[in-house]
């Protein structure tokens, strides 16, 4: 099998290479900022869009904190995308299904073809984990977010759960609090699992919890109306009326194809970089939330790909002389 997966590249090699100075595996914020400041530089860039995983910001329906722009998640990526076309970048609408480093420079095999390039960048994001519940999908926008700082703002004086028990749950139901939500947070277990000083912080701010309880569905009509809860002591279930369900239960970050180049991960399987966005391989780079960064926001993202496209110049440059 081996052999014929070789193979395999081997004719595509033969049959179509094209060269590139960087090429950005991903089309999120982090990817289209890093293809708009790599054109800039005079790079020849490509950038890679797939849809799985899809951007995280392209299911957002409204965006009001990014400087400048008020509108949807997909209104902004597509204005992105544009400026990186005008600049010069190439996009390729393909899944990548290999990586290869030879001869000092990195093979991209896609469906079409071969892609060589002098440096990498990786902006592949990541995917906020999902119960699996009826309605979760059905009200994402209509009630049910993954995002407090995104779109807490919505639910100013109305009632809102905060799912989870981690350390990400516990801060966005005090910054919910905080910016005048009344919260509520739900638990599988009898503890939490989050810090003791952001225990501290929510106990402080008298924000009540549910205990031993897991969320069965979401209903409502237009938006949500309530949550259906089942207390896993008793075995019973019960409704809580509720505005907003605010999902906290963590991010799958899409990484594995860094491991073809020998890129390290944490623990929880985050891209390692350092203050420039430079991964422990020569000429690799990463951005945005497939790495872990403490605020995972399109401002944010986009700050990533802007040090990382200037890591990635700098890095060609050095290699051309």
């Amino acid at each position: 099998m081996e052999s014929l997966v070789v193979t395999d590249l081997q004719k595509k090699t033969e049959a179509n290479v094209r060269d590139y100075d960087v090429a950005i595996i991903g089309a999120g914020p982090a990817g289209l900022t890093a293809a708009i400041y790599s054109a800039r530089y005079g790079m020849k860039t490509v950038f890679f869009e797939t849809v799985n995983p899809a951007s995280q910001l392209s299911l957002t329906p409204v965006i009001e904190n990014f400087p400048g722009f008020e509108g949807s998640g997909f209104e902004l990526l597509e204005r992105m995308r544009h400026q990186a076309l005008k600049f010069g970048a190439e996009h390729r609408f393909e899944s990548v299904e290999k990586l290869r480093k030879i001869n000092g420079s990195f093979e991209v095999i896609t469906e079409s073809g071969v892609y060589r390039a002098k440096a990498i960048i990786f902006a592949t994001g990541g995917e906020h984990r999902e119960l699996g519940i009826p309605g979760e999908r059905e009200f994402v926008g209509k009630g049910v977010s993954y995002c407090a700082t995104c779109d807490g703002h919505f639910f100013r004086g109305k009632r809102v759960l905060v799912v989870g028990g981690g350390n990400t749950a516990v801060t966005d139901a005090i910054y919910l609090k905080e910016i005048g939500c009344q919260v509520t947070l739900v638990h599988r277990r009898d503890e939490l699992r989050a810090e003791k000083a952001l225990q501290d912080e929510l106990f402080k701010r008298n924000i009540p919890v549910i205990w031993n309880s897991i969320v069965l569905r979401v209903e409502g009509d237009e938006k949500v109306r309530k949550a259906v809860l089942l207390d896993r002591i008793e075995n019973r279930e019960f409704a809580v009326e509720t505005d907003g369900v605010f999902i906290a239960v963590g991010i799958r970050p899409a990484t594995d194809m860094a491991m073809d180049l020998g890129v390290e991960r944490d623990s929880a399987g985050y891209i390692k970089v350092d203050k420039k966005q430079r991964t422990n391989v020569n000429g690799v780079f990463a951005a945005g939330d497939c790495c872990d960064n403490p605020l995972k926001q399109v401002v944010t993202a986009c700050g990533d790909g802007a040090v990382a496209a200037n890591s990635a110049f700098e890095y060609v440059k050095m290699m051309g002389s």
